[in-house]
C-alpha cells in the first residue's frame, strides 16, 4: 500500500507522511502511528512509546516512570490474575517476546508476536494505556523488586560513579537524578502519587505506536483505530519540562569512596541535545526542529569523535592508557538525548596507578583532538565503525522498532532515517571544531571512584585540588 492524501483510510485516521518504507498516520486523539513493513519472517513487533521518562520526574517521585513500568504488567480489568489472563501469561501462551524499558526521555512497551496475533498485542497495549491497575499492593510488591535492582546497581562501581557525575554535572535539569530514582523516593512514593503520574502522562496524545514486520497495513490501521481511537486525548496539555541547565562556570569534581576492587575515573563535558540545540525545547519547538533539522549539528562529529577516541584496540585512549598499562579498560560515549547531555570518558584504573595519572592522559588526548585534530584515516575508521553498528542495530523487527522509538523519544523518526547519512558527512574539521568547543575546563566534571579497604581507609590516594 502506498499512502496518499486521497487514500481511503479508516474513519478518524489521517495520513501524515511517507518516506523509504515508513508511513506516518495520526488518529483524532493525536496518537501517532508509524508502520514499517518487513516480510522477512512471519512475525510483527508492536511497540508503544510514551514520551515520559525520568526527565519528567521531580524530587519526591523520582523513579516513578520505572516503578510504573513494573506496575503496568500487573494487569487491567481485562488482563489479570483472577481471570487467568495475566499480561505476561497471555503473551507467553502465543510465544511472544515482550518487555518494557525506561530511560531519561521515554518509556516503551513492546512485544514481538506471530503475524496472526497482532490484534492481541494491539488490544493489550490499548487496554493498559488507560486501564492499568495502579494498586497499593502492587506498588509494595514491585517496590521491593525495584529496590533490589537499585541495590544491585549500587554494587557496581561504574554505575555508582556515573550516577554521582550526572548529579554533579546537572544541578537544575532533571537529568540530575537517575532513571531508577533515589532510594528514599522509590521506597516511600505514595500510590496516589503514582496514579496521578499515570493519569498525567499515559494517554494517546503522548504516545507513538510503532508496527514493524509482516502485517497488512490496512488491517493494522483498522486494528489500531478500533482499539485506540476510543481513548480520549487529555483535556489539558501534557506538562512540559522547561528547566534549562545553566552554563557551567568552572570545573566540578566529585570523589566517591566505597567498597570495591579498582579505582575508576570519569570525565564529562556538557554537549548539545540530539538535534544540536543547547536548551530545552517545548514539544512544538522540538517537532518543528525535527521536521527541518539544522544543516549543522554538533552531535554527529561528537559521536564520531567518541568512536575515534575510545572504541577499538587502535583508538587513541586505548593506546594511551591500556597499552601503556595505566588502565584496565577505557571507553567513551556521547549522550544523544532530547535535552543537552554529556560527553563521557570512562576508565578503570590499573592497580598501583594513581587515578590522577589516568585523568592527565585523558585530558591530554582531549586537548590534542581540539588543538591538532584527528587524522582523516582516524575519522574515516570511526565513521565506518558507527555505520556498521547502525546496520547491525537495524536487523530484525524488534531492533528496528526499538531504534525508531529512541529516535521518536528525542526527535522523531526522521532522525532514525537520516542518522547514517549525517554520520557519513562528518569531516576531520568538524571533529576538531567540536573538540575545541566543548572540551574545556569550565565545562568539565571529573569523578573518581576510590575503593575502600576493609578497615574503611581508601585503597589509594587522590590529590584533590
Amino acid at each position: 500500500m502506498v499512502a496518499t492524501q486521497t487514500e481511503q483510510l479508516p474513519a478518524g485516521v489521517a495520513f501524515v507522511a511517507e518516506r523509504e518504507g515508513v508511513r506516518e498516520y495520526r488518529l483524532a486523539n493525536d496518537l501517532k502511528i508509524l508502520l514499517v513493513e518487513n516480510r522477512v519472517a512471519p512475525v510483527v513487533t508492536f511497540l508503544v512509546l510514551y514520551r515520559v521518562g525520568s526527565r519528567n520526574e521531580a524530587v519526591g517521585h523520582t523513579g516513578a516512570t520505572h516503578l510504573l513500568e513494573h506496575m503496568m504488567f500487573k494487569g487491567t480489568p481485562t488482563f489479570n490474575k483472577d481471570r487467568n489472563t495475566q499480561i505476561a501469561a497471555t503473551l507467553q501462551k502465543i510465544g511472544a517476546d515482550f518487555n518494557a524499558t525506561t530511560w531519561y526521555d521515554r518509556t516503551n512497551y513492546f512485544e514481538t508476536v506471530p503475524s496472526d496475533q497482532l490484534e492481541l498485542a494491539v488490544r493489550l497495549e490499548a487496554d493498559r494505556m488507560r486501564n492499568s491497575f495502579i494498586a497499593d499492593a502492587d506498588r509494595q510488591s514491585e517496590m521491593t523488586v525495584v529496590r533490589n535492582e537499585l541495590e544491585r546497581g549500587q554494587n557496581e562501581p561504574t554505575m555508582v560513579l556515573d550516577e554521582a557525575v550526572y548529579a554533579t554535572a546537572f544541578r537544575e535539569h532533571p537529568y540530575h537524578h537517575p532513571t531508577i530514582g533515589w532510594r528514599a523516593d522509590v521506597e516511600n512514593v505514595p500510590t496516589a502519587r503514582l496514579k496521578e503520574f499515570y493519569d498525567t502522562f499515559y494517554h494517546p496524545n503522548n504516545a507513538t505506536v510503532i508496527v514493524v514486520g509482516d502485517f497488512d497495513p490496512d488491517g493494522a490501521l483498522a486494528l489500531i483505530t478500533r482499539h485506540f481511537a476510543t481513548l480520549p486525548a487529555t483535556a489539558a496539555p501534557i506538562p512540559e519540562v522547561y528547566t534549562d541547565e545553566p552554563p557551567q562556570e568552572g570545573e566540578r569534581r566529585i570523589v566517591v569512596r566505597r567498597a570495591g576492587e579498582l579505582a575508576h575515573v570519569q570525565i564529562a563535558h556538557h554537549t548539545p541535545a540530539v538535534l544540536g540545540q543547547t536548551r530545552v525545547l517545548s514539544n512544538t519547538e522540538l517537532a518543528a526542529r525535527a521536521a527541518e533539522p539544522p544543516a549543522e549539528n554538533d552531535i554527529y562529529p561528537l559521536v564520531v569523535l567518541s568512536a575515534a577516541l575510545a572504541h577499538g584496540l587502535t583508538s587513541r585512549l586505548y593506546q594511551a592508557l591500556v597499552e601503556r598499562q595505566l588502565a584496565v579498560s577505557v571507553t567513551s560515549n556521547c549522550d544523544q538525548f532530547r535535552d543537552p547531555g554529556l560527553f563521557n570518558v570512562y576508565a578503570t584504573v590499573k592497580p598501583g596507578v594513581e587515578p590522577r595519572a589516568v585523568e592527565e592522559v585523558i585530558l591530554r588526548e582531549l586537548r590534542a583532538a581540539g588543538e591538532e585534530g584527528l587524522a582523516e584515516s582516524e575519522v574515516e575508521k570511526a565513521k565506518q565503525q558507527i555505520l556498521a553498528q547502525v546496520a547491525y542495530n537495524r536487523d530484525g523487527t524488534a531492533s528496528v522498532a526499538m531504534q525508531m522509538s529512541e529516535a521518536e523519544a528525542v526527535a522523531d523518526w526522521r532522525f532514525y532515517m537520516d542518522y547514517a547519512a549525517n554520520v557519513a558527512r562528518v569531516t576531520p574539521a568538524d571533529v576538531r571544531r567540536v573538540a575545541r568547543a566543548y572540551f574545556h575546563e569550565d565545562n568539565r566534571t571529573v569523578g573518581y571512584f576510590m575503593p575502600k579497604q576493609a578497615n574503611g581507609n581508601g585503597a589509594g590516594r587522590t590529590d584533590d585540588r
